[in-house]
């Protein structure tokens, strides 16, 4: 792929709109969590992060100005601990300065705190018509040994909560390959989480992350024979419950996608708004596609009166192959060649020499409606996103 700077790229349809708002506050921080998060240590200011948020908005729809978005999603940090009163407000304020519909998935994540879970009935009735509830396992030891503050007791009642609550619509989050865990004990959280009947579970790997407490005091954490037994039979088991792997970590019942991540992964646009939240958007009219991200210390983005931290442009053709790959080759089904090209402006055969490498080791199946990932793919997929990465043979842009 050629390096150069890209003309205006050519957009032929509109892109699919999310909003995604960060909470950036935690009751402690966790030692593998290298998100935006800080721990509470006053007063949480929700009154203040509230106005400071749709400030924020405002400052975003000029460039969005029409657009429907199709998901709201609420993550940090700990959304949860924001009253539903909070929340409430936050969602109106959304729908008073976006031309929001009733079907529009709003997701809010939230901790199994019997605080939290005592709230579910009023999120719902604040709007919010979906949870994800951070579980990451129902064994008490393994949540000790990566810093939770729950219990397996208090995972199981937040689940619980949620159905009594009303929601049909909730993810759990569960980690595999913690400290000292066996391939069985994952398997045991997974079959703990089917029970609980949830639409949708995440199940991803515990990684040890730059600039996290992990990083710098590692524990000792499963093999990769371990890890690779692990996850297969996790696998096996959520498809026998009856969930559909539609991503490397995520699995739904009855096409129970999560909206919001699912626009990610197909290179859609999403505002961010939100101490340290990210923003991805196509400028059409200017034949481009922007990144950008707002000031992470909670009290700087509390304080100031230009949110904005940095605007970056994807400014070379390789750049934006790359970024659109790191997404659509996490998806299980892979994408349709059209998509590519309305999401990116560039034109399907500026992808075809990486596609070959890609096919010619197995890493890919091709066909004239699709582009997916091979098993093998999706196993080694940072050796297959390396030859996007490598390739310098492609054409160049359009437009």
């Amino acid at each position: 792929m050629t390096t150069d700077a890209l003309g205006p790229l050519v957009f032929t349809e509109p892109l699919p709109l999310t909003v995604y708002v960060h909470m950036p506050w935690c009751v402690r921080k966790c030692p593998y969590c290298d998100f935006n998060s800080h721990t509470l240590r006053s007063e949480l200011p929700q009154a203040a992060y509230v106005d400071a948020l749709l400030r924020d908005l405002e400052g975003e729809l000029p460039l969005v100005w029409g657009r429907r978005p199709i998901a709201v999603f609420i993550g940090g940090g700990t959304p949860s601990l924001l009253a539903a009163e909070s929340i409430d407000r936050l969602l109106a304020g959304l729908r008073a300065r976006l031309p929001m519909g009733p079907e529009a998935e709003i997701t809010l994540e939230a901790n199994p705190g019997a605080a939290d879970a005592g709230r579910f009935h009023e999120y719902r009735d604040a709007g919010v018509n979906r949870l994800s509830i951070g579980v990451q396992s129902f064994d008490d030891t393994a949540l000790k040994a990566i810093g939770r503050i729950h219990d397996g007791a208090a995972a199981r009642g937040a689940a619980e909560a949620a159905h009594a609550a009303g929601f049909t619509d909730f993810n759990v989050d569960l980690m595999y390959g913690l400290p000292g865990q066996t391939a069985a004990a994952a398997k045991r959280d997974v079959e703990q989480a089917i029970g609980l009947a949830p639409s949708h579970v995440s199940h991803y790997q515990l990684t040890l992350e730059p600039n996290t407490a992990f990083s710098s005091q590692p524990p000792s954490l499963p093999g990769e024979d371990v890890l690779a037994d692990t996850e297969a039979r996790c696998r096996e088991r959520l498809a026998a419950g009856g969930f559909r792997r539609y991503e490397v970590s995520a699995y739904a019942q009855n096409g129970q996608e999560c909206a919001h991540n699912r626009n990610y992964w197909e290179f859609g646009d999403y505002l961010g708004i939100g101490a340290g939240a990210h923003g991805k958007l196509t400028d059409a009219a200017r034949g481009r596609i922007v990144r950008r991200s707002k000031r992470r210390s909670p009290a700087a983005y509390l304080e100031t009166a230009t949110f904005l931290d940095r605007e970056r442009v994807l400014a070379s053709q390789r750049e934006l192959i790359l970024e659109f790959m790191l997404n659509a080759l996490r998806l299980v089904d892979g994408f349709p060649p059209g998509l590519f090209q309305a999401r990116t402006g560039l034109r399907r055969e500026q992808l075809e020499a990486a596609l070959r490498g890609a096919k010619a080791r197995g890493l890919v199946e091709c066909s004239p409606g699709r582009i997916r990932p091979s098993r093998l793919g999706l196993r080694f997929l940072n050796d297959l996103l390396g030859l996007f990465l490598e390739d310098e043979s492609a054409g160049t842009a359009t437009g």
